[in-house]
């Protein structure tokens, strides 16, 4: 019986050596701003504050997240993807896998399937293997798996379609991974700049983040001014985001499309110009869960958006 080419058949290695890969028939996501439908998420169940960066470190000692009122702000997240329409796709929560809820860093979604990434810490190396078992489940193919160094989704930012900016801040991401990673979308024809950032910011994502075609979330006084200046003359308007927004994961929205956003509500300079421009804001308190080192941004892994 032949194939339909028109269903996702799933797979562990999709990528076609060399480029040229397909993109996939139902699944998939060109960028990071068109009209998102379907999200994975992360459940919270087993979420445990470990020292994971500087940032997540400081609030360990000085104010350690209350893991009951965190697992409530994530439910509230849920619930503002779902008044949006998104369907939410939640693996089964696993005990020993305290971070489960970040699922940005052990996969990325592309337009030719999905890529499994190379934890760096030890604690979250299985996330991987969940990730997995959840494409298998759900019929997403893999497109590839990093395998020559350390890799985290927080890392791979979809700028616009067929160009992606990539971090590497060498705690998180190394170089070998960056590097394998951006041969592999060099090949398919997209444009990949490297950023390499100081291993404070831990992924891109934390100063960088796409809101719309062409506009952009940026914490300027922290990102490389060549970067910014590569974004303009791209054509992004930016929006920038003060520092001390930053350090909360202020800047780490989730973008739905069609002018609509989940952003944290302490993100207050950021959502006050989205609403000047139109967009519609769900703003989620998210700052207990961010104690542990991640923002609304890094708790979703986009599977599906609308081209």
């Amino acid at each position: 019986m032949p194939l339909d080419k028109n269903v996702d058949t799933f797979s562990l290695q999709r990528r076609k050596q060399g480029g040229g890969t397909a993109p996939l028939a139902t699944w998939g996501a060109r960028n990071e701003t068109d009209p998102l439908t379907d999200v994975l998420l992360g459940s919270p169940a087993h979420l445990f504050h470990r020292a994971t960066s500087s940032l997540s470190r400081k609030h360990l000692r000085e104010a350690p997240c209350n893991i009951q009122v965190a697992q409530a702000q994530h439910a509230e997240l849920v619930d503002a993807y779902r008044h949006f329409n998104v369907k939410v796709h939640m693996p089964a929560p696993e005990p020993e896998l305290t971070m489960q809820v970040y699922t940005r860093d052990s996969s990325c979604m592309t337009p030719y399937g999905a890529f499994i990434t190379a934890m760096s810490q030890w604690w979250r190396r299985g996330e991987n293997y969940a990730a997995i078992r959840m494409y298998e489940k759900l019929g997403i193919p893999i497109y590839d798996m990093v395998t020559a160094g350390t890799f985290e989704g927080g890392d791979f930012n979809v700028i616009e379609e067929g160009c992606v900016l990539i971090g590497c801040g060498e705690a998180r991401t190394n170089e070998a991974g960056a590097r394998q990673v951006a041969s592999w979308f060099e090949a398919e024809g997209w444009e990949v700049r490297l950023a390499f950032i100081d291993e404070y910011y831990v992924h891109i994502d934390l100063m960088v983040v796409p809101i719309a075609d062409k506009l952009t979330a940026v914490c300027l006084d922290c990102t490389e001014p060549a970067i910014v200046d590569w974004l303009k003359a791209k054509g992004h308007e930016i929006i920038d985001v003060p520092f001390p927004h930053t350090m909360a994961l202020g800047c780490n929205l989730m973008s739905l499309g069609n002018d609509r956003v989940i952003a944290p509500s302490s993100s207050t300079v950021l959502i006050e110009k989205l609403r000047a421009r139109g967009f519609e804001v769900a703003a989620v308190d998210t700052a207990e869960i961010s104690k542990t080192g991640g923002g609304i941004h890094c708790m979703a892994q986009a599977l599906r958006r609308a081209a």
